[in-house]
């Protein structure tokens, strides 16, 4: 949907990845923002035009697409992925139009650039890790591992999550037994995968796109490589993940900001709303990226409701000052627009049977599980 001149009362501009390295994901993030849409017209009885534009998973088309929309803009809402939203927070800081984003994990932009409009609804690395130690500690100490592989593509916020994982469980008193950089888009990860077996990694981490994840887990298995657990973060967020890998896929863990299994802030009006508008088959969950654009909604509905109006500043303000209850916890935020530290438990989820199981924190929700450890040889599944 695209409009030369809005008319509604509030207007949202936003691209998506319809297209390249991160489309698994285009179809929930749009589920997502649309359920989003939907709930602030009726939580502020105001009509909402939301302009879309495919990014291509391009940072380039990101800005120009963004740049395009910008004049009829209220506010900006994220692409998917940190470099996708970094280069959309860099036109709403030239614009001075509030942006929120989720999927937007790396801390690095807030720190540096001096973000004034850019907010993250969204866990960052500092989280991630904080979560993984979490998941660690569910598991009997007598049984807990001890040695610990992170694979680090080449990209910034590669080596970020890799530095906070290695700080944090360090830290904790877990072994960094390997760590080792790539490069996105590599075919061939024979020589981690055997440096991993001679290291005897007990605990895999990465946060790879979901292509390079999928090509790791078939080459593991290929390898009968066998952690005994796995946490890619993004690569094992979408449905694609289980579409490519069916079985192979079991187990994985992931953090994508949103698991089904959390419970509260609106989490069972979301759900209802998705199962109204899109069905949903019997045992069958919502994907990871629905959560987490109804989540950028609800903050852009509690965020405008408190400032009164979509004036900027005001809107600003709001998102300066107030704690925002939404799907995935409830946060503020802090003057740099990070989610105020320790305020967010970034849930891990592992699929399970298809679907994505909330594994930490525990909740009493029927879509929560414990943490199934270790994960099974591949000649035992």
């Amino acid at each position: 949907m695209s409009s030369d001149e809005s008319s509604a009362d509030i207007t949202i501009a936003t691209t998506i990845p319809q297209e390249g390295a991160f489309s698994s994901m285009a179809e929930e993030m749009e589920q997502g923002y649309d359920l989003g849409v939907a709930h602030i017209e009726e939580t502020l009885d105001q009509e909402v035009e939301l302009l879309v534009e495919n990014d291509e998973s391009d940072p380039s088309v990101v800005i120009e697409s963004l740049r395009k929309m910008a004049g009829d803009a209220d506010m900006i809402w994220g692409s998917f992925s940190s470099e996708l939203v970094t280069a959309g927070s860099s036109v709403a800081e030239s614009e001075g139009i509030p942006f929120v984003a989720a999927y937007f994990a790396q801390e690095a932009p807030h720190r540096n650039e001096d973000y004034e409009w850019t907010y993250a609804a969204f866990p960052k690395s500092r989280d991630v890790a904080r979560s993984t130690q979490g998941l660690l500690e569910t598991i009997p100490e007598g049984e807990r591992p001890t040695n610990v592989g992170i694979w680090e593509p080449n990209s910034d916020w590669g080596e970020e999550q890799s530095d906070s994982w290695e700080e944090t469980l360090g830290d904790a008193g877990y072994d960094i037994v390997l760590r080792e950089q790539y490069e996105y888009g590599s075919s061939d990860f024979s020589t981690m995968i055997s440096q991993s077996a001679n290291q005897n990694v007990e605990v895999l981490l990465s946060v790879p796109t979901p292509p390079d994840g999928i090509t790791m887990i078939e080459q593991i298995e290929e390898r009968d490589f066998s952690p005994d657990l796995t946490k890619f973060v993004r690569a094992a967020d979408p449905q694609d993940w289980w579409n490519a890998l069916g079985e192979s896929g079991e187990y994985v863990c992931m953090c994508p900001g949103w698991v089904p299994g959390m419970t509260g802030n609106g989490n069972e009006e979301m759900w209802n709303a998705y199962v109204d508008e899109y069905g949903l088959e019997d045992d069958a969950f919502i994907r990871t990226a629905v959560g987490g654009g109804y989540n950028v909604a609800q903050v852009t509905a509690q965020a405008i409701d408190a400032a009164g109006s979509t004036d900027p500043s005001d809107v600003q303000g709001a998102l300066q000052s107030e704690t925002f209850e939404t799907v995935i916890g409830s946060f503020s935020f802090e003057e740099n627009g990070l989610p105020t530290e320790g305020e967010l438990t970034a849930p891990t989820g592992q699929w399970l049977d298809g679907n994505q199981y909330t594994v930490y924190p525990e909740t009493d929700d029927d879509r929560a599980s414990d943490l199934q450890y270790p994960i099974p040889a591949w000649s035992e599944r």
